[in-house]
């Protein structure tokens, strides 16, 4: 049993900053991809940030040089830092991994509960 649990989300001002976190337990061989989501009302659900297993990281145009993404793998735990928010950034942010339960088994994926973020003056 895979478990993701976040925390972080809130009400900030525009400009201002958040620290969403996304802790992974439960039956862990191997930890892939480590991702974040977004999804704002009447939207699709979007990337905003991926790192991989090698520490590569990648972002839509939207959040680059505003949000960054980061992973401490001894603690199963991938953060995701929000600097300069605008309303536009506005919804429930989901945590998603893909990791391996064990040696032979193909990789799955896995989401958070989701986290509210809401960029209000």
């Amino acid at each position: 049993q895979v478990q993701l649990v976040e925390s972080g989300g809130g009400l900030v001002q525009p400009g201002g900053s958040l620290r969403l976190s996304c802790t992974v337990s439960g039956s862990i061989f191997t930890i892939l991809n480590m991702d974040w989501y977004r999804q704002a009302p009447g939207k699709q659900r979007e990337l905003v940030a991926r790192m991989s297993n090698n520490g590569n990281s990648n972002y839509p145009d939207s959040v680059k040089g505003r949000f960054t993404i980061s992973r401490d793998n001894a603690k199963n735990t991938v953060y995701l830092q929000m600097n300069n928010l605008i309303p536009e950034d506005t919804a429930v942010y989901y945590c998603n991994v893909l990791l391996s339960e064990g040696r032979s088994l193909l990789p799955t994926s896995y989401w958070g509960q989701g986290t509210q973020v809401t960029v209000s003056s």
